[in-house]
């Protein structure tokens, strides 16, 4: 019973197929183009929603304290690498400048009487006009004056880094994203300032499912493009050594090299990653038939007259359908079955022939 019943279907299915292309409009009786069943390689691909990051992104902080008199820059700007960008109130700082350059001096005053004084007792001790105790007193003393000297110079070297902290310049060129002070706001070391970012380095991030990460990390091949269907020129690949405790996905990280400046940070863009291949047979895809859920092709056979067959389908792929099972490699299959209407090639008794068998 079950076998009647799959080849009652499956006739059904055939006669439906013929009077498809009875009812097609009829067209001129030449033979009708085919084109071999073709084995060749199938990539599979995964395709994943990846996001544009700028490479350098940051956020600037106070390295001082003081208050915010300059932002010279707002929300959206472009600045170039070494602009100022935030100006704190250094009066402090410059006066702890000056009062480590006194320090300087006055250690460099005591450092010369040190050497005078060190000088003068030396050359009286070689003819031993003076005790080893005064000798050694003028030398040691001579040593802590340089000493203080080698301090004082290092307490000026950080007064004057100190007063750079109230001049905070941008390091790198890029757009300001997010302005966290005001004009009049008191600052302490380590408070955020300002954040920006680079768009001339940017890349691509992607969440790559367990079960494909194995794969991806050995192939270690992906494409990117946009919604229009442009391809990114990318860099790197880099792979994140663990995965996310929530998701169980592994990070992808592509650099890319995109000259135009149309690419922005925060912008979506479609990851293909190959993640299997398989070889398979394949055919046009304008040669298959769609009745219901089934399909069928036809086939030429031995005598040079199409035969309808049922075959089972997988993929399609750039105007081509896999086919996985019905068909064998070599064998010819009308490219356009709408054409047989007409045609002397299509002989419908033997076709019922076929069928009813």
């Amino acid at each position: 019973m079950i076998r009647m019943a799959t080849a009652f279907t499956w006739s059904t299915v055939v006669w439906g197929a013929l009077a498809w292309l009875s009812s097609a409009p009829s067209l001129a009786q030449t033979d009708s183009p085919t084109a071999p069943v073709e084995r060749s390689f199938l990539q599979e691909t995964v395709h994943l929603d990846g996001v544009i990051e700028a490479v350098q992104q940051s956020t600037v902080s106070a390295q001082t304290s003081g208050t915010v008199q300059k932002l010279p820059f707002d929300v959206d700007d472009s600045v170039a690498a070494g602009e100022l960008i935030v100006q704190l109130e250094d009066s402090k700082q410059q006066a702890q400048v000056n009062q480590a350059k006194a320090s300087v001096e006055e250690s460099r005053a005591a450092l010369v009487d040190a050497e005078q004084q060190f000088s003068r007792i030396e050359s009286v001790f070689e003819r031993n006009l003076v005790s080893r105790q005064a000798y050694d007193q003028a030398r040691n003393a001579l040593s802590a004056a340089k000493a203080r000297m080698a301090r004082a110079e290092a307490a000026l070297a950080e007064a004057r880094e100190q007063l750079s902290y109230t001049r905070i310049v941008a390091p790198y060129g890029g757009i300001l994203t997010e302005r966290h002070v005001e004009v009049g706001e008191a600052v302490n070391p380590g408070q955020p300032l300002l954040s920006g970012l680079s768009l001339e380095q940017l890349r691509v991030v992607v969440d790559l499912p367990q079960k494909y990460a194995d794969l991806a990390r050995k192939e270690r091949q992906a494409t990117v493009s946009l919604t229009d269907g442009r391809v990114l020129e990318t860099g790197a690949i880099t792979f994140y050594p663990y995965a996310d405790p929530d998701t169980h996905t592994f990070r992808l990280r592509m650099e890319l090299n995109e000259p135009g400046g149309s690419l922005f940070p925060g912008m979506l863009v479609k990851v293909g990653i190959p993640v299997s291949g398989r070889e398979s047979l394949w055919v046009p895809e304008t040669s298959l038939i769609h009745r219901s859920e089934l399909r069928a092709v036809f086939v030429i056979d031995d005598q040079g007259r199409p035969r309808l067959r049922q075959v089972r389908v997988g993929v399609s792929d750039n105007g081509r359908v896999e086919i996985l099972a019905g068909v064998s490699e070599g064998e010819q299959v009308v490219v356009d079955p709408s054409q047989l209407v007409g045609s002397d090639r299509l002989d419908l008794p033997a076709q019922q022939q076929g069928a009813k068998q």
